[in-house]
């Protein structure tokens, strides 16, 4: 079983620019405070670059997380589901740039990331 699979991300929305991926979440993926943990929001912002990189070139090409940024904007409580909603700005030979706003069920804002790929080995 991939990480992915563990998680059971899915893209729920394609785009010419972009993907949203939905992470239904489990109580141990919150903090003693009842808060969603950062990590897996970040890890909700890198995939939904990943996927959102595959739908747009079309391509499933090995590629690596080189640059991650993450802004927690609030606490994700009393949430089911997160959702990363990713849209690629730049798409290079070898880098690929994408934003990804995260929100909880609500639609609430939670964090923002920039993520940065690149691109391995032929095509």
């Amino acid at each position: 079983m991939t990480f992915t699979e563990f998680l059971q991300l899915r893209v729920v929305e394609q785009r010419v620019d972009g993907v949203t991926i939905e992470c239904p979440l489990q109580t141990y993926y919150f903090n003693p405070d009842g808060s969603l943990h950062g990590g897996l929001i970040a890890t909700v912002a890198d995939e939904a670059v990943w996927y959102a990189l595959e739908h747009v070139t079309g391509s499933t090409r090995n590629s690596t997380t080189v640059e991650l940024k993450v802004n927690y904007l609030r606490a994700a409580r009393n949430t089911g589901v997160v959702r990363g909603n990713a849209r690629l700005v730049k798409t290079g030979r070898t880098l690929i740039v994408g934003t990804v706003e995260v929100s909880d069920e609500r639609g609430e804002l939670c964090a923002i990331a920039t993520v940065t790929y690149m691109l391995l080995g032929e095509k």
